[in-house]
């Protein structure tokens, strides 16, 4: 080992593929095999200068001096495996991975991240392949043996979990250059977050767990172990490991902001992408979507909502190929569990003061390798030796090996020697050991590791700090100088609040996340911390009250700019709010003495409808909303008027229209108590598309002319120009073309008069459509349609231009322009998902399937059409779920299955009769050849039969 290069050095790793394969292949003839394939490895290496570090079965470590040579020797090696005659007839391949860095030396050959980056390279590869490092890359690209040159591979993934790689692969004339692709982490589906630094330490622990998920009875693995244990990183690197063993994917489902146990299922759902549908149970929904599937879920902070435990024992009996991963300060209680309780990093036993264990085989012990890194982080010319390695261990002994402990730690030696940490340490945990006595011992010693470095912070930062705990899942600068100066009564002190956070951020008690729009975080551990001395303080209700306040401002602020031009702006600001909005309504709830509060919460509620909607947590929203006015009395008449419209729009989008019109008509009470013109107005046009939804056009029509004259008796011409267009919509649907005209004219001149361009567009989108279907003027539509785009593209309205758009696509369907119809229903789709809008989406694939349809790629329309039915469902939109059937039938009758069709359709005509919303007049001429010639291919009695059963079956396609 003493012989070994240092400084630069190629470090090439190498194994056999399918070894396990060979063994259990040849038997007995293997070891015969395995000394043939090593003979010709060492052949190769030392021809080329390499340095055998470690051997172990079928694999090599070999570094280089130089690095072409390190390519040479792979080349030469991998000749010499495909030329060769292998006893038996086997072909032998092998997998090898090169990185040049600067790893550290040891008595027992190299260490450090290079060494792991080279290792990494190498396990993604496949037999024969040879992939290596950008470093490696830039060293030999202009200086490759004969016959051989570079691929780019591009960006990956690797399994440490950190940035991504830019990895090479040598192409060598006469072997095989074509591959799989490399197994990184970009293999299959997964959402595991990227890690700013290194596991350290844990080799044995992530080995052990993955043999127990790797065990087929093991389907529930819950890690516990006390916060600060290191259980998340821990399960995020093993979730990265065994990422080849589940093609369903990885998911990674935080809990940490969540306390009510109903959440989970949601939280889970929303991860993997599975919105709600309709009234089937979300968790039936998430059994449905997950059965079958090779899925790995890591459920993040379980301790806070075990009684959700026998929800995932469901879930797990229901879907028997997927395994679910815990971490938890306690085990979960049920008997599919598997339990490993997270050990302490490893720590150094130290011997006589006199004597101190070799600095190189000092720095591998994990404690002091994580307190090293974290050290140099803070202090990059930090480095271990004589003078302060005892104190560097007697620290991370002193810290039970607990990584957030450690970390703290570290973190001081930006101001503090090893020893002058030490000494403070010591100090602190003498005096720190009153800790409950029925938690574990190593809780204590994080507690008072938390405590401690809490009490080195000056009297501000300590307020601070305690008042930055209230915050859930993080917050803005904004938000922290928001509740800082409510509580403070003071405006001029967002300068200090900056410092101060810069100055906990230094102190690894904050974390900075999202710099483009800086986001500050803090541990789950430590925030816990700073709630009970938040509590401690007698602050915390005056705290969580600034907090809640701020919330509601800021959801009031967003309600009208969600339907503008920044609402897709909105939208995101508001999603990563979600769970402070949450808390915010919830201290609202909880504050049973105070009125105010119990108007703030429906203030709040009504205020987040229209994000609810749109991001499909309408459920959730309803659920909210019922609390709030359950506990309304003596709410002011009009604010629970408001809230009771937002809860009954709620309701009519997940098709329950007899709740919503029973909300809305309360509303329409109260406002009509308490005189409110304009209130009643607004019930009335809720109640007038309910009525519409339903179908009762005529009470319909009666409801929005009431309500479009008292918008007219109190001025307001935005309303009335709103009304108009809504009205012009129905009349349209029920083909009174000539009335539609009439009103979105006015509309138009209305939204003219007030300067709304949006409106403008949107009346004029419509105005196009109702003059080609009802005129055929196609130049004038065509120019009205494009006016009004261009006015949405003018105020930047994404959602007015995807609705412009999906019109446009319907209107060059009218036309028989599948291209043009095509193009612009794509375009819509993108905006819609960019805002993260389900329905839209939903509505616009169809248009996309006809189009494709139209010009004759049935397979791709059945596809779209499936998916739309797909989110159509998870949103609970039986009218679109009505829509998507029928065609899914016009597609597979021209695909020459007429039976199905008429199961389709007899289940689209049921579905439509249950919600009260019969098929448009405007769609009846497309809809009726399509069922008679379906009817004709398959006989009058089979077609009226397969029908019946379609209608009988509306239950399950809902």
């Amino acid at each position: 080992m003493r012989n070994l290069p240092q400084g630069t050095v190629t470090l090439l790793f190498t194994d056999m593929e399918g070894s396990t394969h060979l063994l259990q292949q040849l038997g007995d003839h293997y070891a015969a095999v395995l000394a043939e394939c090593r003979r010709l490895l060492r052949t190769a290496f030392e021809q080329w200068n390499g340095h055998e570090v470690d051997t172990q079965g079928d694999a090599f470590f070999v570094v280089f001096a130089r690095a072409t040579d390190a390519i040479s020797a792979a080349v030469t090696a991998q000749h010499a495996l495909a030329t060769q005659a292998f006893s038996q007839g086997v072909t032998v391949r092998a997998r090898m991975g090169l990185h040049t860095g600067e790893p550290q030396r040891s008595s027992e050959g190299y260490v450090g991240l290079d060494v792991h980056l080279a290792a990494r390279i190498m396990s993604s590869a496949h037999g024969g392949q040879v992939v290596l490092s950008q470093t490696t890359y830039d060293l030999v690209v202009h200086n490759l043996p004969d016959g051989v040159s570079l691929r780019d591979l591009g960006e990956h993934r690797l399994k440490d979990l950190q940035h991504s790689h830019r990895l090479f692969q040598l192409v060598i004339a006469d072997l095989p250059a074509d591959f799989p692709p490399l197994k990184t982490l970009d293999l299959h589906p997964n959402n595991l977050p990227v890690q700013p630094t290194p596991l350290i330490g844990r080799e044995q622990e992530v080995a052990a767990i993955e043999q127990l998920l790797r065990q087929e009875d093991v389907r529930l693995l819950t890690l516990t172990g006390p916060g600060g244990m290191g259980k998340t990183r821990l399960g995020l690197q093993v979730a990265a490991e065994l990422s080849d063993l589940f093609p369903g994917g990885v998911f990674f489902v935080d809990l940490s902001a969540l306390r009510d146990p109903r959440l989970v299922v949601p939280t889970i759902a929303q991860t993997l992408g599975l919105s709600e549908g309709g009234g089937q149970p979300l968790l039936e929904r998430l059994k449905a979507w997950l059965d079958m599937e090779q899925v790995l879920l890591l459920l993040d902070n379980f301790e806070q909502v075990t009684s959700a435990a026998l929800e995932m024992a469901a879930l797990l009996a229901a879907c028997p190929q997927i395994k679910v991963m815990v971490t938890s300060r306690e085990v979960l209680h049920v008997r599919a569990e598997r339990e490993f309780a997270v050990p302490p990093l490893a720590l150094p036993e130290l011997p006589h003061p006199s004597r101190l264990p070799d600095l190189v085989a000092l720095s591998q012990y994990a404690a002091v390798a994580l307190f090293i890194q974290r050290a140099q982080a803070v202090k990059p010319d930090f480095e271990l030796t004589v003078a302060n390695a005892r104190a560097v261990a007697e620290v991370c002994i002193r810290l039970d090996g607990l990584p957030l402990a450690i970390e703290l730690a570290a973190a001081r030696m930006k101001v503090l020697s090893p020893q002058a940490l030490l000494a403070r340490l010591d100090q602190r945990l003498a005096i720190l050991t009153s800790g409950a006595r029925d938690v574990p011992a190593r809780q204590q010693t994080l507690r008072n590791t938390i405590a401690w470095s809490y009490n080195l912070l000056d009297q501000e930062e300590q307020r601070l700090f305690r008042r930055l705990s209230v915050f859930v899942g993080g917050c803005t600068l904004e938000a922290a100088e928001a509740i800082c100066s409510a509580l403070d009564n003071d405006t001029d002190g967002a300068g200090q609040v900056l410092d101060r956070v810069a100055s906990l951020i230094d102190k690894s008690l904050l974390q900075q996340t999202e710099k483009e729009e800086p986001r500050f975080m803090m541990l789950e551990t430590i925030r816990e911390y700073g709630l009970e001395a938040l509590s401690a303080s007698g602050e915390i209700e005056a705290t969580r009250q600034a907090h809640a306040d701020y919330y509601l401002r800021l959801s009031e602020e967003a309600e009208p700019e969600l339907g503008g031009p920044e609402q897709i702006a909105w939208l995101e600001r508001l999603e990563r709010e979600r769970d402070n909005l949450r808390a915010a309504l919830h201290w609202f709830l909880e504050d049973e003495r105070s009125e105010l509060s119990r108007e703030m919460a429906l203030r709040l509620g009504a205020a987040l409808e229209r994000f609810w909607v749109i991001r499909g947590q309408r459920s959730e929203g309803r659920t909210e909303l019922s609390r709030a006015l359950a506990r309304s009395e003596g709410v002011a008449a009009p604010v629970r008027a408001k809230a009771l419209l937002a809860a009954a729009r709620l309701a009519f989008v997940q098709g329950d229209y007899d709740q919503g019109e029973a909300l809305a008509q309360e509303s329409l009470a109260l406002f009509r108590q308490s005189g409110d013109t304009r209130g009643i107005a607004l019930s009335l046009d809720r109640l007038g598309v309910a009525a519409w939804r339903r179908g009762n056009f005529a009470k319909a029509r009666s409801l929005m002319d009431e309500d479009l004259s008292l918008f007219k008796e109190v001025g307001d011409k935005v309303r009335v120009a709103w009304s108009l267009f809504t009205l012009a919509l129905l009349e349209s649907k029920q083909g009174e073309y000539a009335r539609a005209r009439v009103l979105l004219e006015e509309s138009l001149a209305m939204h003219k008069e007030v300067g709304n361009k949006r409106g403008m567009a949107a009346s004029l989108s419509q105005l196009a459509g109702v003059l080609l279907v009802s005129q055929g003027d196609q130049a004038q539509a065509q120019a009205l349609l494009e006016e009004g785009l261009a006015l949405n593209r003018e105020v930047d309205d994404k959602e007015g231009m995807a609705a412009s758009l999906g019109l446009s696509a319907w209107f060059a369907l009218s036309k028989g322009d599948a291209a043009m119809a095509r193009s612009q229903a794509e375009e819509s789709i993108a905006l819609y998902r960019e805002m993260g809008h389900r329905e839209g989406t939903a509505e616009s694939l169809c248009f996309l399937a006809r189009a494709v349809a139209l010009q004759g790629e049935y397979m791709a329309a059945r596809a779209l059409f499936e998916e739309s039915l797909a989110i159509a469902r998870e949103v609970g939109d039986k009218e679109l779920i009505a829509t998507g059937l029928e065609g899914l039938a016009s597609v597979v009758a021209v695909q020459g299955e007429p039976a199905r069709a008429a199961r389709l359709w007899g289940a689209a005509e049921a579905l439509r009769e249950v919600i009260g919303a019969p098929l448009p007049p405007i769609d009846r001429a497309d809809y009726d050849r399509s069922v008679t010639a379906a009817c004709i291919e398959l006989g009058e009695k089979d077609f009226a039969a397969a029908w019946t059963e379609g209608r009988s079956s509306v239950s399950q396609v809902t």
